[in-house]
């Protein structure tokens, strides 16, 4: 895509912090980090989120994001680790090009994670049906 701004880093036309790199994949530091480390890997084949990826685009990335994962584990020690994945707008997505963040989390840190709530009885088995339809 000639305006995805992760397609312009995988072609070089802007710059990033890159961590790594292969044929398929590209890990890099996000320029708003939520704590110290905090990388995007993405596919270079364009795919706007989860439900455009190839099976095997998407494969690869989840192979560089374990990789990655396990060097920022190894490089900068943190207490935890994140991994997120928006999809779409109402779910956060603002870069329109699939991608996971890998966010180290540090005793201390701020931050938390999103409100949850007990699933009511009746919520359950509906809900569960029209997956299992879908599927």
């Amino acid at each position: 895509m000639e305006d995805c701004i992760f397609c312009k880093i995988v072609r070089g036309e802007l710059p990033a912090i890159k961590v790594y790199e292969d044929e398929d994949t590209l890990a890099f530091l996000t320029t708003q980090p939520t704590t110290k480390g905090h990388t995007l890997v993405i596919p270079k084949e364009h795919a706007r989120n989860i439900f455009d990826i190839s099976s095997l685009s998407w494969s690869r990335t989840q192979e560089t994001l374990k990789k990655v994962a396990k060097a920022i584990e190894e490089g900068l020690k943190p207490d935890g680790l994140n991994i997120q994945m928006n999809n779409r707008e109402h779910a956060g997505q603002s870069v329109h090009h699939a991608h996971l963040h890998l966010i180290p989390r540090y005793k201390g840190d701020g931050l938390s994670l999103w409100p949850m709530h007990k699933r009511r009885d009746e919520e359950g088995e509906p809900v569960a049906k029209q997956i299992r339809e879908a599927l």
